[in-house]
């Protein structure tokens, strides 16, 4: 049978058009992934380009419009910060400064001193004043001579053969320091951050002590242990008071970072050194959830009602500042509104603290200001904008915490008094970068407690903390750190 051209050339089509279809799909294919990769890659720069603002924004950053301290600020930043104008004045107190005058000591050796002579007619004075006498008083410290007790433990042989050596008295320590030297210790390393070395230094030149730094360390410990009982019943006191500020810094232990707390009241601080910044370790802390609590907007603060809280306008001025420097003008013109209606309020506030205006007027005449701003926070959500919407809506977020130092006569509307009591211990960290073991964080936090607290209350610190170790080596009750303390 003769086969038919006509099959051989449909198979012949068939095969062509089966190897474009196949080509079509292999085309659509390539299309289909170079589609894809075209999104991954605009997805891609979009993530670059946000990353890239970012970081331009962090370029732009300083203590000025962000959190970060006036020491991370680099020699541009430094020459850009605002200066004060000359006022043409001279320097030193102005006409109608309130002097401060040297307070006069109680003598100890009185010499009298009688003119011989009149200074116009040169005749002979008798040693007899007319009037009270100018009082001109010299003061000298002592030749410093330590004060060495020598315990002599004597053996005595019993006629039974037994030899028996005589024990330390009680209160007497088993190191060399005695309660005064062990006190001065804990305030030269501890109170006025000096190096160990540097104490070891001083005691010698000073008060003719030689020491070893281990005897040194052994110091601080037992200062350490005799402020244990002090320093842990002062903080129920600071958590039961009506207006508490607490803000927290990083520490270095052996290396590995901790978080340094402080709660600070008017008349006590307490300082606390946790294993890290969260919620639980603050909650360990701030046991009793009562009164006022100023603090900036950090998220472990959010078990504290927020009626009843603080928010730092120290910190929302910073954020204002940048947001008034941000490219997008849109932004900035949002900044300048927020820092001119929060200089409006910082006007007004200033005027209630020099007693120029009531606090009713003050909040009165804020009510207006207060709309304004939220409205202008608002407005910084619609935009939409990565960096500025969560910012504006974490700031609502803590509206009822904005206003409470307008509500409430007592209540600072910054946070500037924690910060304040922080400021020693970033010091004292950039020198020693921390503590080096969990003894010598305890003497850290402890004796900085005790240090801030004595000083608000006016007390003698050295006094107080010689009365303190000498108190723990009798076994008697310490003193106590509490105000209504005698």
């Amino acid at each position: 049978m003769v086969a038919d051209p006509r099959d051989a050339k449909i198979a012949e089509l068939e095969r062509i058009v089966a190897e474009q279809q196949e080509t079509i799909a292999a085309q659509r294919e390539i299309i289909r992934r170079l589609s894809a990769r075209e999104v991954e890659l605009e997805e891609q720069v979009a993530k670059l380009t946000a990353r890239l603002s970012e970081l331009e924004a962090c370029l732009g950053q300083n203590s000025s419009n962000s959190g970060k301290p006036p020491s991370s600020d680099g020699p541009s930043e430094r020459a850009q910060r605002p200066k004060r104008k000359a006022t043409g004045r001279k320097r030193g107190a102005q006409p109608g400064h309130k002097g401060h005058r040297r307070e006069l000591l109680a003598p100890t050796t009185i010499e009298d001193h009688f003119p011989k002579t009149c200074s116009a007619c040169t005749q002979d004075l008798p040693s007899k004043p007319c009037d009270d006498p100018f009082r001109h008083q010299v003061v000298e410290i002592p030749a410093v001579t330590p004060d060495v007790t020598e315990h002599r433990l004597h053996a005595v042989q019993c006629t039974c053969g037994q030899v028996t050596r005589a024990k330390l008295p009680d209160g007497v320590p088993q190191g060399m320091c005695g309660p005064r030297l062990t006190a001065l210790i804990g305030l030269l390393t501890g109170g006025f951050h000096m190096s160990r070395r540097s104490a070891v230094t001083l005691l010698g030149d000073v008060l003719g002590i030689r020491i070893a730094l281990g005897t040194l360390s052994e110091s601080e410990k037992r200062v350490s242990d005799a402020l244990a009982v002090p320093v842990e019943q002062l903080l129920p006191y600071v958590c039961q008071a009506p207006v508490k500020h607490v803000d927290a810094t990083g520490w270095r232990q052996a290396g590995q970072p901790r978080s340094l707390w402080t709660i600070a009241t008017t008349l006590a601080t307490v300082f606390a050194i946790t294993l890290d910044g969260t919620r639980r370790h603050l909650c360990a802390l701030l046991t009793t959830v009562y009164g006022v609590l100023v603090s900036d907007r950090a998220p472990q603060f959010t078990f504290w009602a927020m009626h009843q809280r603080q928010i730092c306008w120290a910190h929302l001025l910073r954020k204002f500042l940048a947001f008034s420097q941000d490219k997008t003008s849109e932004v900035a013109k949002l900044g300048e509104h927020l820092l001119l209606f929060s200089h409006v309020l910082f006007h007004k506030w200033h005027r209630v603290r020099d007693g120029t205006l009531s606090h009713e007027d003050f909040r009165r005449e804020t009510m207006l200001l207060r709309t304004c701003v939220e409205n202008l926070l608002q407005r910084g959500v619609d935009f939409g904008l990565r960096g500025v919407q969560g910012s504006c809506a974490d700031i609502l977020a803590h509206r009822q915490a904005l206003w409470t130092f307008i509500d409430t006569p007592g209540i600072e509307p910054t946070n500037n008094h924690g910060e304040r009591e922080l400021r020693a211990f970033v010091l004292w960290r950039k020198k020693s970068f921390g503590s080096q073991s969990e003894r010598g964080s305890r003497f850290a936090e402890r004796v900085m407690t005790a240090v801030h607290t004595l000083r608000k209350q006016q007390r003698h610190v050295l006094s107080f903390l010689t009365a303190t170790v000498d108190a723990a080596l009798h076994h008697q009750v310490s003193p106590s750190l509490l105000p209504s303390a005698p």
